[in-house]
This record gives structure tokens, C-alpha cells and sequence, in this order.
């Protein structure tokens, strides 16, 4: 499957690094076009706060400002004020209209509605934006999903009356026009799941997302739980596993359906001194059969004079031009440049991935 946007077409599977920030962390937009990357997700709920709303259209909006001519995600805040609000009632609340912060350290309360979620994410120009969701854990109770899919659908009611509102005054053409996503919640219940998947897709959206914390309480993915959301709604529409990217996950994603794919994980890895290799080259089953992922560490005291790459399967620039015991050298003496030379190294190997994917897929 493709997804056509303003910025270009996605070919499927696809992984989007966290640029939360309008950036991700130590590496620039010549570095990702680099490593093949094609979408980055970015977050509204941040970027509200940082550098604030006023700035990013002042700067020419997200694109621009960002130096990136790929498609961008945005992200509308549901899952960030789970985090923030659930695990920390004092910082704010959420209710009928939508969720009331105070971040920490902030002298400001700020207010994120359906609606202004939308506004936002429009004003910064993104290709996809998705509607605000009320992010549960599986593991909470049955009442507490009840009343996240009620949200969730409500939420999703005026996020679609406010985004065709908005195309209409902005009278874009069919080439310019973002799509809009929705979210399905409903933990581990699978009634509730079908429920709100059904609601959604009854008001209509261009793709969906699967919501909620996709792990279980020991760190698995919910496996059961995402093969049946991708069930309830039909192959046509793409469906996104957002905060989903291990690399295990995304093969396991893909054969459920899932075609999206965005986390922070590998450039947290990659910063952290964690580097992905494959342990095959790419066959016939695109080298990912059996156990193909391996970690090398690069604080390991083995790698100290090695003059040989990352990994001998990489052409990422990193790869092409440094070897371990340089980055290594660099990792220890605490520079910037081993944050930038690994964070490529992983989003190269994001990329190979995908592309392994669909040429095995192909087959």
C-alpha cells in the first residue's frame, strides 16, 4: 500500500523517528535524507509549549522551519498527557472538554481541546494529523476504558467537524489537503476495541491509529490486541502502530497488518551506546529469519581497536567512513559527534529493515 501526501508518497512498511521537538536529537535533515528516512513524527502537544506556536508559523511552519521536505506526522497530545497527567495527577486533568496542564516548572496552564488540536497541527503545515485520544494502559480497569473510548469518540466527532471546517475556509486543493487519523482505544477489552473502531469509522477518517500502551506489564507487545484491532477495520484504510519500533515489533506488526511505525527507541539506543546490526545479509527472506537482530554494545572494551564498521551489511555514511574503535574513542571522551554518527547508524538500519520487509514481502 501507498500513502499519497503534500510532501510526497509513503511506500509501506514505513518507520518514522521521533522528532518530537521539530527535530531528531543530534541530527539534521541532509542526515536523514541520508539514512533513507522518508516521514518524521512530531508532536503537537510539545510543540505548543516549545518553541510555541507563534514561532513555528513565523518560522514558515514545520517544514520550513525544519529544513525537511518529507511528510510529517503530527501527533496531537493524547498520548503525552496520559503520561504526564495519569502517572501525575497534579500537573493537570482531563475531562468533557478536553485536557488542562501546567507542565512542571511552567508558570503557564495551558488548555488542548479537539478542536485546538486540530488548529494546531494545521497551522504547522503537517501532511497527517491525528485526532486527540484518551490514552489508557491495558492493564487499567474496565471503567477506565469505558469512559477513554466514550472520550475518544467524542474527541474524535469534533476533531473531524473542526478539520473539515478548516480545509473548507483554507480551500485547498485535493494535492495540498493533510489527511486525518483517528484512534482506537480500548485496552485489552475487546468489545470496547470494536466498539469505538466502529464509531470511528462511522464519522470517517483517512487512516487509523492503534491506541493505548502497546506492552503489556512485563514489556511484551500485545500481540492478540493489534491483530484483532487490525481486524475490525477494512485492508483499505492504513492503520498506524504509533510508539511501536522495536525492530521485532515492526516485522511482527507488518504480518498483523500495520503498515506505520513510529518510536524514539533507536536514537535513544543509538545515543545510549546501543547499535543495531543484522546478522544476515538481505536473501530471499530478507535476512530475517531466525534470531537476525543482534545488539553490539560500544562501550565494549573489545571494540577499543577495531578498525572495522559497524556492521559489514551497513551503507550507512557512518559505516562507509568510521570504525568502532573511532566511535568508541568518541563515545568515551563524551563528543557530540559519536550522539550524531550513531544516531544514523540505527535510523540507517530502521530503514534497511523496511526495505528488507518489502522486497521479502515481494517475493
Amino acid at each position: 500500500m501507498n500513502l499519497h501526501l503534500p510532501h510526497g508518497a509513503l511506500q509501506f512498511p514505513v518507520f518514522l523517528p521521533d522528532a518530537t521537538l521539530a527535530v531528531v536529537r543530534t541530527v539534521d535533515s541532509r542526515d536523514l535524507h541520508a539514512c533513507r528516512i522518508e516521514a518524521l513524527m512530531m508532536n503537537a502537544f510539545h510543540l505548543m509549549q516549545k518553541p510555541g506556536s507563534g514561532i513555528i508559523q513565523a518560522l514558515g511552519g514545520l517544514h520550513r522551519m525544519s529544513a525537511w521536505d518529507k511528510p510529517i506526522f503530527t501527533d496531537s497530545g493524547g498520548f503525552q498527557a496520559y503520561s504526564l497527567i495519569r502517572q501525575n495527577p497534579r500537573f493537570g486533568k482531563m475531562d468533557e472538554r478536553g485536557i488542562t496542564f501546567q507542565p512542571e516548572g511552567s508558570q503557564r496552564k495551558f488548555l488542548l481541546t479537539p478542536e485546538k488540536s486540530i488548529q494546531l497541527q494545521l497551522s504547522y503545515g503537517a501532511d497527517v494529523v491525528i485526532c486527540l485520544d484518551d490514552c489508557t494502559h491495558v492493564d487499567a480497569p474496565r471503567a477506565e476504558q469505558e469512559l477513554s473510548v466514550q472520550r475518544t469518540i467524542t474527541w474524535a466527532k469534533r476533531a473531524r467537524r473542526e478539520f473539515d471546517g478548516l480545509l473548507s475556509q483554507k480551500k485547498m486543493t485535493d494535492g495540498q489537503k493533510p489527511l486525518i487519523f483517528a484512534v482506537i482505544q480500548g485496552g485489552g477489552e475487546f468489545d470496547l476495541r470494536r466498539h469505538c473502531a466502529e464509531a470511528l469509522l462511522e464519522i470517517g477518517f483517512d487512516g487509523y491509529g492503534f491506541g493505548g500502551w502497546p506492552l503489556d506489564s512485563s514489556g511484551s507487545l500485545l500481540t492478540e490486541v493489534l491483530e484483532f484491532t487490525r481486524q475490525l477495520v477494512p485492508p483499505q484504510f492504513p492503520l498506524h502502530a504509533l510508539g511501536i519500533g522495536h525492530p521485532h515489533n515492526i516485522l511482527t506488526g507488518w504480518r498483523l497488518g500495520y503498515g506505520i511505525f513510529d518510536c524514539a527507541m533507536p536514537t535513544r539506543d543509538a545515543r545510549h551506546g546501543r547499535l543495531y546490526t543484522f546478522v544476515n545479509p538481505p536473501g530471499q527472506d530478507g535476512g530475517l529469519s531466525g534470531d537476525w537482530l543482534e545488539y553490539l554494545y560500544i562501550n565494549d572494551e573489545r571494540h577499543t581497536r577495531s578498525n572495522r564498521p559497524i556492521s559489514q551489511w551497513c551503507d550507512c555514511p557512518t559505516c562507509q567512513q568510521y570504525s568502532l574503535g573511532y566511535l568508541r574513542h568518541l563515545f568515551k571522551i563524551n563528543d557530540s559527534l559519536y550522539l550524531r554518527l550513531a544516531t544514523m547508524h540505527n535510523l540507517r538500519f530502521m530503514t534497511q529493515l523496511t526495505e528488507r520487509i518489502r522486497r521479502m514481502s515481494h517475493e
